[in-house]
């Protein structure tokens, strides 16, 4: 298979080809750096060398700090020790809290209940009256109905 090299097509006169997608668009100060001289490549490469060794000074700062301070032991024990009552003292205090706003939410739910069982013997109390009294009003009007009128008969003898 052969490759079509760009200096067969005449490409490489052309310059650099032109740039396609969002760094056509981007403002100036957005565009990815082209290539950096020697001396700006110098210059990043030195300060990035020193940012290295400050942090590995750093972390060999603290490593020896952490060793005086605590002698023996391995570290990463204290370390968890000291991290799991936190951890679990935040998780118990939040458990505790959902416990107490539950109970809460009972208590409000128990007091509810009582109150719609109240009103439910009310309503039935209520109900059972009315319908009483509605037997009463029926059996008096059965009663009109059956006793003949007096002053129907006298009329008509």
């Amino acid at each position: 298979m052969t490759t079509i090299r760009p200096e067969r097509l005449g490409l490489d006169k052309l310059g650099p080809p032109e740039k396609s997608g969002p760094e056509k668009y981007a403002p100036p100060d957005r565009r990815p750096p082209q290539k950096l001289s020697d001396v700006d490549q110098a210059a990043a490469n030195a300060f990035e060398g020193e940012i290295r060794d400050f942090v590995r000074r750093d972390v060999a700062f603290l490593r020896r700090q952490r060793s005086e301070t605590h002698p023996a032991g391995d570290p990463v024990t204290e370390d968890m020790n000291t991290l799991i009552p936190r951890v679990s003292g935040a998780s118990t205090e939040e458990i505790d809290r959902v416990i107490r706003e539950l109970e809460s939410v009972r208590k409000s739910l128990d007091i509810a209940a009582e109150r719609v069982s109240r009103e439910i013997a009310g309503y039935a109390s209520l109900s059972h009256a009315a319908m009483t009294a509605m037997k009463v009003i029926a059996d008096s009007l059965t009663q009109w109905k059956r006793v003949p009128d007096k002053s129907d008969q006298r009329s008509v003898s």
